[in-house]
């Protein structure tokens, strides 16, 4: 795939630097990114992966990371973060079952309780979890997936009286082995039980992947319809070391698209370029992994609801923001077929 005949949308004004890093981390830290974000009330409010106990060195000699946890940190304009002094959850230190670490947290705000959906590893796959928190330091665990299945998100309200959700399954067995995997909508009565599932959107109908595809921010809820952010991969064998590991060839840019109110299982718009490809300086060099971006949440401004602010992790390291305005990305999602 030619990395020329792809760029980013005029619409999109990023920060000129990452808004959280390891450097701001009061504990051990060598990567802080993919964290999900929510306003509440004029507060932000951020939960974080945070990858400790292994550096670029160290994984040079053959070393690996020590362990996952999550951070949480507050922010009253969203742009310059506090952290707390320890971290506020690990999966692995529980000691439940098999279950191993959890990581990637996206968080959604509904009927009066905030749900944080997870990647939980453990020793027969990759599951999707559900947990709930009243104060983000007290989790408990609703609802576990099947495997494989990752990127969960939750929209903000029910529809047609069940709770829904995006997800990713991985199912290598019918994909030939490769990575082609596309998003999927399930539904539920009480966040527990998930069924009624169903294909939203294939990884071969995005122009710009050539391997998977998956949700990526809770979306929000417009006039026009869902607005939803997703990540797409393409894959170059060209591409060299990309960061600490001795190859890196995959690319990760954003996508957006509009899906039906009443049933968001229907693609209404769809833009056929990447909302954001990786093009600033800590989106492509200094990175763990970099050209990769990764959508973790989108929220309405406290002052002005019509900008949107896209918190996203770039270069598996750092978590970053961008900004543009909601009539600028409705705008891009012109009218496709699925």
């Amino acid at each position: 795939m030619d990395d020329i005949n792809y760029r980013g949308a005029d619409c999109i004004r990023r920060y000129k630097e990452p808004v959280l890093t390891c450097d701001d981390i009061p504990y051990a830290s060598n990567l802080t990114f993919n964290g999900g974000v929510i306003r509440v009330g004029d507060e932000y409010i951020m939960l974080f992966r945070n990858d400790w106990g292994c550096s670029e060195q160290d994984m040079a000699e053959g070393c690996n990371f020590k362990g996952t946890n999550i951070g949480l940190a507050r922010s009253k304009d969203g742009v310059k973060w506090d952290v707390e002094p320890e971290p506020v959850f690990d999966l692995k230190a529980l000691h439940i079952g098999e279950y191993g670490r959890a990581y990637d947290p996206r968080i959604t705000y509904i009927d009066g309780t905030y749900y944080v959906c997870f990647a939980v590893d453990t020793r027969h796959g990759i599951h999707g979890g559900i947990f709930r928190t009243d104060d983000f330091h007290h989790f408990e665990m609703i609802s576990v997936s099947t495997p494989d299945n990752r990127n969960m998100v939750i929209f903000p309200e029910k529809i047609n009286g069940n709770y829904v959700r995006l997800e990713r399954p991985m199912q290598m067995y019918s994909s030939g082995g490769k990575c082609h995997f596309d998003i999927w909508l399930s539904e539920s009565p009480d966040m527990v039980y998930w069924g009624k599932s169903r294909l939203v959107l294939g990884h071969e109908k995005v122009l710009f992947c050539n391997d998977k595809i998956g949700p990526g921010a809770p979306p929000i809820k417009t006039e026009k319809g869902w607005l939803t952010l997703f990540h797409s991969v393409d894959v170059d064998p060209e591409r060299g070391k990309n960061g600490w590991e001795k190859h890196w060839r995959k690319r990760y840019c954003i996508g957006i698209m509009l899906l039906d109110l009443n049933d968001p299982s229907i693609v209404i718009g769809r833009s056929e370029t990447p909302l954001m490809v990786p093009e600033a300086p800590y989106e492509i060099d200094g990175g763990f992994r970099n050209n990769t971006l990764f959508p973790c949440a989108m929220i309405r401004d406290a002052k002005d609801p019509g900008l949107i602010r896209i918190y996203y992790g770039a270069a598996d390291a750092f978590m970053c923001l961008a900004e543009a305005r909601e009539e600028e990305l409705i705008a891009l999602c012109t009218k496709t077929e699925q």
